[in-house]
């Protein structure tokens, strides 16, 4: 007689199973696998642990576990993942979003609450976590968004959708898109940042799978930034703010990038690390 499974039975044996395999945070993925399998939330799978599962089910569970010990991040096989308490839709297409990069949205919403902050650029939007998120937040000021890759302006232009957010997505190279006219209050910024040598030392669900383009930059990681900053100064208002994230190990050099820049700051993530730049363009 064939056995009949459970969301009990399925969780427990999943937990072990993952644990034996080394998965620091086995109930935890167990729970987010199956409950993206029944369409449900969490909160849902042990107000009906009784439930009993039918074999589609458990085999569309089964190939999720499979991608997961291949691998592939939990957020990629789910297709979302939490930012700023928002949930975004993610893909291969974009880099996951991180609890280090909340520090930078956290930073920006403060100065716009206290400055005369009205519009906002985010370059290197990705899917769209940081732009949406301080669109969310901050409902009165405009947002563009600005990405290279088509793939991951979709994605951002769906979460923005899905979040009820106006944000301006415009495709290209870093804030060439935007006319030499427009002037912004606040430029963010979260782009690739990885060495060649520092992209061996990454988590492999990192490494192996989230796009290489918004991980990698040239040189000392910091060459994206350097064609970067000159544009932000020429389109940001006098007393605007620059906010870039950056690798813990490029603080002091990043810093001395900012000569043009005053009231120039390091900002350490939940961490303690250094994580973002935060400068003011000269009035």
């Amino acid at each position: 007689m064939q056995k009949s499974w459970r969301i009990k039975d399925l969780l427990e044996w999943t937990t072990r199973y993952f644990f034996d395999r080394g998965m620091q945070e086995s109930r935890l993925e167990a729970e987010i696998l199956l409950a993206h399998v029944l369409k449900k939330n969490r909160v849902y799978l042990y107000a009906n642990y009784e439930e009993p599962i039918n074999q589609t089910e458990r085999e569309t569970y089964r190939g999720y576990i499979k991608r997961r010990l291949g691998g592939e991040p939990l957020a990629y096989i789910v297709g979302h993942k939490e930012f700023m308490s928002l949930d975004f839709r993610v893909s291969a297409d974009v880099l996951i979003p991180r609890p280090d990069t909340e520090v930078l949205v956290e930073t920006a919403v403060r100065l716009a609450q206290v400055q005369d902050i009205k519009r906002i650029c985010d370059v290197g939007t990705g899917s769209g976590a940081i732009a949406v998120s301080l669109a969310v937040y901050l409902p009165l000021a405009e947002i563009y968004a600005i990405d290279l890759s088509p793939a991951a302006l979709n994605i951002a232009r769906e979460n923005a959708r899905i979040h009820n957010a106006a944000v301006h997505f415009l495709e290209g190279d870093l804030l060439e898109p935007i006319d030499k006219m427009e002037k912004f209050d606040m430029i963010t910024a979260n782009l690739p940042y990885i060495t060649s040598a520092q992209i061996e030392e990454l988590d492999a669900g990192v490494k192996d799978w989230e796009p290489r383009m918004a991980l990698l930059a040239p040189g000392d990681g910091l060459d994206i930034y350097r064609r970067l900053l000159p544009q932000a100064y020429q389109i940001l208002n006098p007393g605007g703010y620059v906010l870039w994230e950056i690798d813990p190990r490029q603080a002091e050099a990043a810093k001395c990038m900012m000569k043009d820049f005053e009231e120039v700051e390091i900002i350490k993530d939940e961490a303690g690390r250094d994580r973002l730049i935060k400068a003011r363009r000269t009035i």
